[in-house]
Parts: C-alpha cells; structure tokens; sequence
C-alpha cells in the first residue's frame, strides 16, 4: 500500500471505512435500479414544489437530471435523528465466533446498520446521537453533526463490536427503556430503532405504549424489526434434537423442532402481526431487518423517510 493510500485509510477507523464503502456501492445500486434518479444529494437540495419561486432552482442539475431541485439553504437541512440500538443478549444470536459484515449476528448487523446511516447523516450535515440499551440505558449521546462528533459515534460503535457478547447474560427492557429515552431526547427528532423487539409476553402491551409514546412526543419513528428470518421466524430448523439456549434467562429446552414448528410460527406471526398493526395505528414505519438480506432494504426505507420529512 502506498504511503499516501495509508494516510487515507488513518482518516478513518476500520467500521467508518466499511460504512463508507457500503453507503457508496448502496448509493451505486440505487442509480442502477428502478429508483434511477432518486435524490441522495439531500443536503444542498430538495424537489421543487408547484408554485414555488423558481428563483432558487438549481438549472444545472435539471440539465444532468431532468428533475427540478431548489438549492437548500443550512437551516433547512439540518435532521436530527437518534438512533436507538438493543444490546441484549437475544442481539447476539447467531452465536458465532467472530461474527462479521458478511456473517453478522443481529448486534454485528445492528452497528453497521447504525453506522452507514451516520456516515449517511454526515454527508447530508445531519445531526446524529446513539442510545444503547439492554436491561437499562447504557449509553445515551447528544445529537451533533459535527465530524468529530460523528467519529466519537464510530468509536462507540465499535466498543460493541470488540467486546462481543457480554458474560453476564441480560434481559431485555425495550418498553422501560424507550419510555425513559423517549424523555431524554427533548427536540423533535427522527428516532430510528435497532431492536429484536424480544419482550416477555405478558409485557407486550407496555411495548406498544413506549412506541406510542415516541409519537406523542413528536417524533418521526422507523422500527426496523432486526431479525435471523430461517431460523427466528420460520424456524427452519433440520428434523432431529436440538438443546435451545435462551440467551437472556440461560434456561435450556431439548425439543425435535418439528414437533412444535407449527405452534412457534403460529406465536411468532400473531406478534408481528400485532406489532405491524400498532405500527400503523401509530404512523410508526416497521421495516422487517433480516440480518442476511443486507443493507439496502434498510437504507433505503431511511431515505424514503428523510425525503417524505423534506
């Protein structure tokens, strides 16, 4: 590598380089698929509106487009936009020995997730903050769009990649703990939500008051529902004993999944289902997140969202 290749990559830590790259062959794609001409380039323009002044129209990107922009003025581009990520032990599932970009685990794809949308934000000079829950708030950021701030965002990101599974196995407390952030945050933001949504089933109405809750606070909300699809959802297991292990509680279940397949999937669907339609009751935007579907059908419902909010 040469030396001047060496100090680009110093610019960044290793997970904001990768953020990069998967924002960047994202963004390519989009220009090669149906969404051809869809506008990334939120921070200097939005489309322009009927009846508008055309004074503020940007004539040389019609000309490159064929679409009307109107130049965005700085305080119309500010977002702000936090990002709320369940660290919980169910987030490590797979268990895998080192998970990784290509083979991630719900946290692992959780974090590249998070972070490609704030290297997202820092393009577009949007201000960003993380909050990070489990059992409780552990981490719980301000929202800044500063580059420095958005480079202390990738450092804690990665504290999670390095630390790995805690050895302490902890529960999740998503309703408690999106009622308390939901006070903590105290302008109107877009709040993104990075979750398994794995509640105690007797506790499934608190959750959706919590979702409720963001709302009536005022803020834009995406729910991407962050899932292992074959094994968590459809339960695609092969015919013969299995020892399950609840990574929250540690309880052990030795079962033939076959033999309860019908009765899993059938609990499993009634709650997305429920969700989905509190989801929509609320005008919360649920995206189903399989962790081995990669990254497009998450950014892209990001930008959709952003571009409704301009």
């Amino acid at each position: 590598m040469s030396a001047i290749d060496q100090n680009r990559l110093e610019q960044f830590s290793s997970l904001e380089f990768l953020a990069r790259q998967v924002v960047e062959g994202f963004i390519t794609g989009l220009h090669k698929s149906p969404f051809h001409g869809f506008s990334v380039e939120f921070a200097e323009h939005r489309l322009y509106n009927t009846g508008e002044s055309v004074r503020d129209i940007d004539w040389k990107l019609f000309g490159r487009t064929d679409r009307l922009y109107t130049k965005r003025y700085e305080e119309e581009t500010n977002l702000r936009c936090q990002i709320f990520i369940d660290n919980s032990s169910s987030m490590y599932y797979p268990v895998l020995s080192k998970p990784d970009i290509d083979h991630p685990n719900k946290i692992t794809f959780s974090v590249y997730v998070a972070a490609a949308l704030i290297y997202l934000f820092h393009k577009q000079r949007d201000a960003a903050g993380i909050s990070i829950f489990s059992d409780k708030v552990e981490l719980h950021t301000q929202t800044k769009s500063n580059a420095i701030h958005h480079r202390y965002l990738f450092s804690e990101l990665e504290k999670l990649l390095v630390l790995g599974r805690p050895e302490n196995p902890s529960g999740t407390m998503v309703a408690q703990t999106i009622h308390e952030l939901s006070e903590r945050i105290h302008k109107r933001s877009l709040v993104i939500i990075l979750s398994d949504m794995f509640e105690n089933n007797d506790r499934h109405e608190d959750l959706f008051s919590a979702l409720q809750h963001l709302k009536h606070n005022k803020h834009e909300v995406i729910l991407f529902h962050v899932v292992d699809k074959s094994k968590e959802l459809d339960f695609d297991f092969d015919d013969r004993p299995y020892k399950f292990i609840d990574l929250e509680s540690g309880e052990q279940l030795r079962v033939v999944p076959s033999k309860l397949k019908a009765h899993y999937v059938d609990a499993v669907t009634r709650f997305r289902n429920e969700l989905r339609l509190r989801c929509g009751q609320y005008h919360i935007d649920m995206i189903e997140a399989d962790i081995h579907a990669g990254f497009e059908h998450v950014l892209l419902p990001y930008l959709v969202k952003r571009n409704r909010l301009f």
